[in-house]
C-alpha cells in the first residue's frame, strides 16, 4: 500500500512539474551547463525493500556537481576519521557556495565540507599520496559500488569546462594552501575536484547511491555495513544543516529532510529508515538550488508525511 501511495505521489508530482512555467535559470558560469534544456525534470526513490520508483526524465544523466561532495566526504572520513575536522568545520556558512570572504576571516579553514572551499579541502584529503587518476578511481569505484552501476563515468566536456572557468576555485585553493589547510599542490587537488563534480548520473542511479545514508551506513536494512552507523547519521546532519548552501535553512524548513544539491540541478534527499530520493531539474533558484527539485521534494515530503522532525521515525 505504501508503495502505491509513493508511486502515485511521484507520478503526479512529475506531471505537476512538467506543467510549471517558472523553472528557474540554468547555471551559466560553467559553459557546458548553460546549454542544458531547462524543460527537463526527473525523480526517483528507492525504498527499504529495494523497490525503485521513478517518473519523468529519471533515466537522463546529468552533471551531479556538488552532490558528489556527499560521497567524497564519506571517503575522506574513511581515510582520516575525525582528523578531517582539523581541516574543515561543520557549521553552516550563510554565504554563497564560492565565497572567499569567510575563508579569509577564518584563516583558511572552510566552514563546512559542502561549500566549494570545504569540498576542495576534502578532495585534498582523499588525494593524499595518490595521483589524480588514482584518487578519481577511488571516487568512481565507490559510486559504482553504492549505486550498483558500473557505467557511471565523468563527463569530460563538463570537467574541461569547469577547469577553464574555475578562477574562483583556484583562488580558494591557493588561499587554503597558504594556510596549509590543503597539503597538495592546488592544481592537483583541483584536478580531482573538477572531475568529481563532473560525474554524470541519472536520478535512478543517484537514488540508489544514497541508500547507505538512508539505512545507517548500509545499502538496505538487511545489507552488509559499508560505513559506521554514527558516521552515516552525522553526514545526514551536515546535509540537513549545510547541504543547500545559504538556502539550507529554507530547505530544512520546507522539506525537513537531509539533502544535498548541485548546480547541475540535482538533489539527493534522504528519509532515514524509509527512502533515498533523487530529483533533477536544471533550472536553479536565486541561491543555486534546483527550483523545481526543491518544490517537488517539499510536495513529496508533505504527501508522504516524511520529516526528520516528525514524532517517532521519519
Amino acid at each position: 500500500m505504501e508503495h502505491e501511495k509513493l508511486r502515485t505521489a511521484i507520478t503526479e508530482i512529475a506531471a505537476d512539474m512538467a506543467a510549471e512555467t517558472d523553472r528557474g535559470r540554468v547555471a551559466t558560469y560553467i559553459p557546458e551547463l548553460a546549454d542544458v534544456d531547462p524543460g527537463q525534470f526527473g525523480i526517483a526513490a528507492v525504498t527499504a525493500d529495494g523497490t525503485l520508483l521513478s517518473a519523468g526524465d529519471a533515466n537522463t544523466c546529468f552533471s551531479i556537481q556538488s552532490v558528489s561532495k556527499v560521497f567524497t566526504l564519506t571517503l575522506a572520513l574513511e581515510a582520516l576519521d575525525d582528523a578531517l575536522w582539523d581541516r574543515v568545520g561543520r557549521e553552516p556558512s550563510g554565504d554563497p557556495f564560492n565565497s572567499i570572504i569567510q575563508l579569509e576571516a577564518e584563516k583558511g579553514r572552510p566552514r563546512n565540507p559542502f561549500i566549494n572551499a570545504g569540498a576542495i579541502a576534502v578532495t585534498d584529503a582523499i588525494l593524499d599520496d595518490d595521483n589524480a587518476e588514482e584518487a578519481l578511481d577511488k571516487i568512481l569505484d565507490f559510486l559504482r559500488n553504492v549505486s550498483g552501476d558500473n557505467s557511471i563515468a565523468i563527463d569530460d566536456s563538463v570537467a574541461r569546462s569547469e577547469a577553464a572557468t574555475g578562477f574562483r576555485n583556484y583562488a580558494l585553493a591557493n588561499f587554503m594552501r597558504s594556510w596549509s589547510v590543503i597539503e597538495n599542490a592546488p592544481d592537483r587537488a583541483l584536478d580531482v575536484y573538477f572531475n568529481h563534480c563532473a560525474i554524470a548520473m541519472s536520478c535512478r542511479q543517484l537514488a540508489n547511491a544514497g541508500r547507505y545514508l538512508a539505512w545507517d551506513g548500509k545499502l538496505g536494512p538487511n545489507a552488509e555495513r559499508l560505513i559506521p552507523e554514527q558516521r552515516a547519521r552525522r553526514i545526514n546532519a551536515l546535509m540537513l544543516t549545510c547541504g543547500h548552501y545559504d538556502g539550507s535553512g529554507e530547505f530544512a524548513f520546507r522539506v525537513g529532510l537531509p539533502g544535498k544539491s548541485g548546480v547541475g540541478g540535482g538533489i539527493l534527499a534522504i528519509v532515514p529508515g524509509q527512502a533515498s530520493i533523487a530529483v533533477w531539474s536544471p533550472g536553479l533558484n536565486a541561491v543555486g538550488n534546483s527550483k523545481l527539485g526543491s518544490l517537488a521534494l517539499e510536495r513529496l515530503a508533505e504527501r508522504m508525511g516524511w520529516s526528520v522532525f516528525a514524532r517517532g521515525e521519519a
